[in-house]
């Protein structure tokens, strides 16, 4: 018995590091692109301030336009942009745009996924369902609805979605606020390409549009290497240099 515990105590502080690093260790590809996707009630121009660093380093950097008239045009729109990508590419999404790239990042270009207080749904889940499990946010309260298009009231936007974003940055953000179908939050992927390929998660901590905890859920749940800023949901805005350095992690570049 004493031989059989000891190997059972070898065994253990073996394992030990393992089960305290929730975080994976990936064996990264570098990349040459990075395809950016963004959210709800946003357009491409949210990710303006992590664009530069990007580019800075060397990468090709494309913003998906991405339509959320369903996730399919979603889909399929983000599919036209990675088909144009010559060579390795890491994937990065903001928010509702990681229900995105959870479908997209299975193809063979995508080396990494990058997800900003960001959806990360498996395949065929309800998502809805799993975020009922963590407090709503104050923002969604701020979700107004005409003709199956959703926005945000201008003070959801401001206080809640904004929130940690220099006020005249934050109207300039309002003023471009694109119309998402109600219909996209309950879609279901077919696909969860973090279960192939490394993921990395920037969890926002003062996030009042997706719950924190969900986030930070949902990054241990796909083992990503994981970041928590003190920011609100649009840190892709108000804290750009960590959001780039974490992209350019996932890239093979290592932090700017």
């Amino acid at each position: 018995m004493t031989f059989w515990r000891s190997l059972f105590v070898a065994a253990s502080l073996l394992a030990a590091p393992l089960s305290l690093a929730h975080a994976q260790t990936p064996q990264t590809v570098k990349a040459k692109n990075v395809v950016l996707v963004h959210g709800a009630w946003a357009d491409g121009s949210s990710w303006s301030e992590v664009i530069p660093i990007l580019q800075a380093a060397g990468l090709n950097v494309t913003a998906v336009q991405n339509p959320l008239s369903s996730l399919a045009d979603s889909v399929e729109a983000t599919k036209r942009v990675l088909a144009e990508q010559d060579g390795p590419t890491v994937l990065v999404a903001h928010s509702w745009g990681g229900t995105v790239i959870s479908q997209v990042g299975t193809d063979p270009k995508v080396t990494g996924l990058v997800y900003v207080a960001a959806r990360a749904p498996d395949a065929n889940e309800d998502f809805v369902a799993l975020s009922k499990q963590f407090p709503a946010g104050p923002a969604r309260a701020g979700v107004v609805e005409r003709d199956g298009y959703t926005k945000l009231s201008e003070d959801a936007f401001l206080k809640y979605f904004a929130n940690g974003v220099k006020p005249e940055q934050a109207k300039e953000l309002y003023a471009v606020q694109w119309p998402t179908a109600a219909s996209i939050f309950a879609g279901r992927t077919t696909e969860a390409a973090w279960h192939s390929k490394p993921s990395w998660y920037a969890v926002s901590k003062d996030d009042y549009t997706i719950n924190p905890d969900l986030e930070r859920f949902l990054a241990k749940r796909m083992n990503a290497t994981t970041i928590e800023l003190d920011a609100g949901h649009l840190s892709l805005v108000s804290h750009p240099k960590e959001v780039a350095n974490l992209i350019l992690e996932a890239a093979g570049y290592g932090r700017s």
